[in-house]
């Protein structure tokens, strides 16, 4: 069977969401015969005339429509700005309808993640949020099942939902071992399932 990739897409202001991008990275690399591409998307600005530059001064670079072509899976992670997905997440997601049109992603698994400031800040309505779009292209929504002990004793984040973190008002907590590892084993479920479908 050829190699699998999956696409780890992703916005982060602040670097909370890129770390759990790359938790699940992690995972789905776990999985003999799987690749992680991590993307990001650029920031938007209320300020019209603002643009970005082409490429991201470092991390991921930005996300293009033929990612979405050439992925077997997807994993969609954005902070949670109001009980939803940042808007420079939800820009890039409002120009795909063209791959809606054609079923470019139909069929595909497809699972979300998130960062909050605040520990009830909306992580479970942001991950809501985020599926969304992906329903509407037709893809199979994963969560994170109870055989994973840690969605038990976890107090920092992750739910049957979706991976992820509270990072705290100023962004310095750290990702909890509990959060790390259900992002992880997110990741390797997201693999894992795309190999399955992909069986003759």
């Amino acid at each position: 069977m050829p190699t699998t990739t999956l696409l780890v897409l992703y916005y982060s202001r602040h670097g909370n969401t890129k770390r759990l991008a790359e938790y699940i990275a992690q995972g789905i690399e776990s999985v003999p015969g799987c690749d992680a591409r991590l993307r990001t998307v650029p920031n938007v600005s209320s300020v019209a005339q603002a643009t970005e530059s082409d490429i991201p001064p470092q991390g991921a670079p930005y996300v293009e429509l033929s990612d979405l072509e050439e992925c077997a899976g997807l994993a969609l992670g954005s902070p949670t700005r109001f009980g939803n997905m940042a808007a420079s997440m939800k820009y890039f997601w409002d120009g795909t309808a063209t791959h809606w049109l054609s079923g470019t992603l139909v069929g595909k698994p497809a699972c979300v993640f998130t960062s909050t400031g605040s520990l009830h800040g909306g992580q479970e309505s942001t991950l809501l949020s985020m599926m969304l779009p992906l329903m509407h292209h037709g893809m199979l929504l994963l969560g994170i099942p109870y055989v994973n002990p840690e969605l038990m004793t976890t107090a920092t984040g992750g739910s049957p939902y979706g991976a992820s973190h509270w990072s705290g008002v100023d962004g310095n907590n750290t990702i909890s071992e509990d959060s790390k590892k259900l992002a992880i084993a997110l990741g390797r479920r997201l693999a894992e399932t795309s190999r399955q479908l992909q069986k003759p």
